[in-house]
């Protein structure tokens, strides 16, 4: 069976002229089940036209739609050890990283870079989940804490980006290390008046969450983003209670005052030139004045 599979049946599709289509074509929307041509999806923003379903966006598109005119000064990856722990489960920990570079083309799950949005310079600093699960390890602890010192640099705002499943378990003790480091590297910036701004995405969870990503001076959250440190079902089975509907979305937490606000995807950038012009005490320009103003969601998307 494996030599015909492997062997006939592609020599056949050869002399057929068959070409395989990829399988990543058609997105299926985890809401409502609608499917959507991918291009269609990635010109919306990773947004399910439909249902307002908000996916997860890879984190250089982000850059480049939040940036003016997608143009950005692309911050270097901290070179830092890797596999410390000669760390292995069902696999080599280098061998998860190598794969992971493969998927993405990045170095790690964090990408950083400075530009301006509505001509207000900034540092912008985002996790690719698909990165390990957006994990955090030393090299994205390093590659935050060099973002920020960037930020007090050039005396500009940061803005978090936050995606991720929380520390990185192959990296033990060292993972748990990055938690102290940021939150030290986030009152450095406020020490130096500069404002810090969260956009909390889906989803933000454990170690990132309990640090760097609930201390900003304003966190706004996309629409149905799971936002907590520990599970529901984790929570569940150790209460043994069954958990409000929504409990842990950012429609929840809004409510319970955790986030300041809700905001599609589509009205980020405007949102963070309207506030950041308002925290520094800068002259709002045409384009900002004519900006409209992102309004909370009510419901939850997910």
């Amino acid at each position: 069976m494996n030599w015909i599979t492997n062997y006939v049946r592609p020599r056949i599709n050869s002399m057929l002229g068959r070409r395989e289509v990829p399988e990543n074509l058609w997105i299926k929307c985890p809401e409502t089940g609608e499917m959507v041509f991918h291009k269609d999806l990635e010109e919306n923003k990773w947004v399910i036209p439909a249902s307002g379903y908000h996916m997860k966006m890879p984190a250089k598109a982000r850059l480049t739609d939040l940036f003016d005119g997608g143009q950005y000064e692309a911050l270097p990856q901290p070179k830092v050890a890797q596999d410390p722990l000669k760390f292995r489960d069902s696999k080599k920990y280098t061998d998860r990283l190598r794969d992971s570079r493969i998927k993405t083309d990045q170095e790690d799950t964090i990408v950083a870079g400075v530009g301006t949005v509505q001509g207000l310079k900034l540092v912008a600093v985002v996790h690719e989940f698909n990165f390990m699960g957006g994990s955090l390890g030393i090299a994205a602890g390093e590659a935050i804490v060099k973002a920020f010192e960037r930020a007090i640099k050039e005396k500009c705002p940061l803005v978090m980006f936050p995606a991720s499943g929380g520390a990185r378990m192959q990296e033990g003790i060292l993972s748990l290390m990055q938690l102290p480091r940021t939150t030290v590297a986030v009152d450095m910036l406020k020490e130096a008046g500069q404002p810090y701004i969260v956009v909390l995405t889906n989803p933000t969870t454990g170690g990132v969450t309990a640090s760097y990503a609930m201390l900003g001076d304003l966190h706004i959250a996309e629409p149905g983003a799971e936002i907590c440190f520990a599970g529901k079902r984790v929570i569940e089975q150790t209460i043994r209670e069954k958990l409000p509907e929504g409990f842990q979305t950012s429609e929840y937490l809004l409510e319970h005052g955790m986030v300041d606000m809700v905001v599609k995807r589509h009205d980020i950038p405007d949102t963070l030139a309207r506030v950041l012009k308002i925290m520094t005490k800068r002259p709002a320009n045409d384009t900002a004045l004519s900006a409209k103003v992102a309004e909370p969601v009510e419901k939850a998307s997910a």
